[in-house]
């Protein structure tokens, strides 16, 4: 029964193949069976492949499985439609565009396979894809809103510069009209006299300013780290927001774009060992000599041919001694009286059909 069903999907005539040795039906069944695993990879392999596309088990199984159908089928087709003929040449030009079909089927099937062998490794690479994405992403947002932050902390800074200048200042009328009290500096004279009372009158209303500038700047420093705030909490948001799409950055095309980024020979083994799986029954074809198979086939397909080249020039010869007939049936009858005699009286019929018909017209005319 499974040697059957191997038979079946190597393409193989199975009347002509019953016919023939256990030998020879061993080597299509083997031919079949490479054709039919060769399209449970390919389930796998598409399988796998869909499931990251579309994240979803039984999609992903329904899609694969309509995709190992299609490569069995091109794989039975390639293979069924190699003939024999005897002439190595002939038939590698005849099986080089079969052989490019496989290689680029090889590709199909191979680069899933790889993706899941390597799967670890290309988690790592997209780990460290991922990093320098979200550092990139973090300082791209980042410049959106620095210089309005910059600009803040610049005036906070200003602000405050300017309370330590005046409150300098205020230290400085302190430091003079104590002195002027204690009699060593300014009058020097010791006492509370008219210039201390000056010097004190204006500490004291650089002091009241002092005061009211620190109320109205410290009202702007919070107003304006309040902005602070809010832009840093826009910013923190934004990075938030967009790292899922970071975080999402292991689809198929990423996948295979990190999977060049790790060193090519292993790759190259599993994609040559696909080629070689998928490339086997048609090598196995052609350098396998010309067998009982192949004869019988060639004298069945003979057979049909030559019957339908009979037929053609059948039809031909009948069609050519049908019109030389023809031709002397009516050279005979060419000159017979009775024959004019009818069609005479029949075109005077017509005629006077014609007559009337046209009489009636000019008559309807007027």
């Amino acid at each position: 029964m499974l040697k059957q069903f191997f038979i079946i999907c190597s393409g193989s005539d199975t009347s002509i193949l019953e016919t023939c040795s256990v030998g020879e039906q061993n080597k299509y069944a083997g031919i079949g069976a490479t054709v039919f695993f060769t399209a449970v990879m390919a389930f796998i392999a598409g399988s796998y492949a869909l499931f990251t596309v579309f994240d979803n088990l039984y999609t992903a199984i329904f899609f694969g499985f309509i995709w190992g159908l299609l490569i069995f089928n091109l794989d039975r087709y390639i293979v069924s439609t190699i003939k024999k003929t005897g002439n190595i040449m002939d038939e590698l030009i005849q099986a080089s565009p079969r052989i490019l079909l496989a290689v680029i089927i090889a590709v199909v099937i191979s680069k899933p396979l790889e993706l899941k062998i390597f799967e670890k490794e290309i988690n790592q690479v997209l780990l460290e894809q991922k990093n320098e994405l979200t550092l990139a992403n973090k300082n791209q947002i980042a410049k959106q809103f620095n210089p309005s932050i910059e600009s803040l902390n610049k005036e906070i800074a200003s602000l405050q510069q300017e309370i330590a200048t005046k409150d300098t200042k205020v230290n400085a009328l302190y430091d003079t009209y104590i002195t002027e009290a204690e009699g060593t500096a300014g009058t020097k004279l010791l006492g509370k006299g008219p210039v201390y009372k000056e010097k004190r009158d204006k500490h004291d209303a650089l002091l009241s300013e002092l005061k009211q500038l620190k109320l109205d700047n410290k009202a702007k420093i919070v107003a304006a780290e309040t902005q602070i705030a809010a832009l840093q909490a826009d910013y923190e948001t934004k990075v938030i927001s967009s790292q899922p799409i970071i975080n999402n950055y292991d689809g198929l095309m990423a996948r295979v774009n990190a999977l060049k980024k790790l060193p090519w020979l292993p790759s190259f083994f599993i994609f040559l060992l696909f080629l070689a799986i998928e490339t086997s029954p048609i090598f196995a074809k052609l350098l396998s000599t010309k067998s009982a198979y192949d004869f019988k086939l060639e004298d069945e397909e003979g057979v049909i041919k030559s019957n339908v080249l009979q037929n053609i020039n059948q039809r031909e010869a009948m069609l050519k001694t049908d019109f030389a007939i023809n031709d002397r049936i009516y050279k005979d009858i060419e000159n017979e009286d009775e024959l004019y005699n009818y069609k005479r009286k029949t075109a005077r019929v017509l005629m006077q059909l014609q007559a009337d018909a046209f009489f009636k017209q000019q008559k309807n005319v007027l």
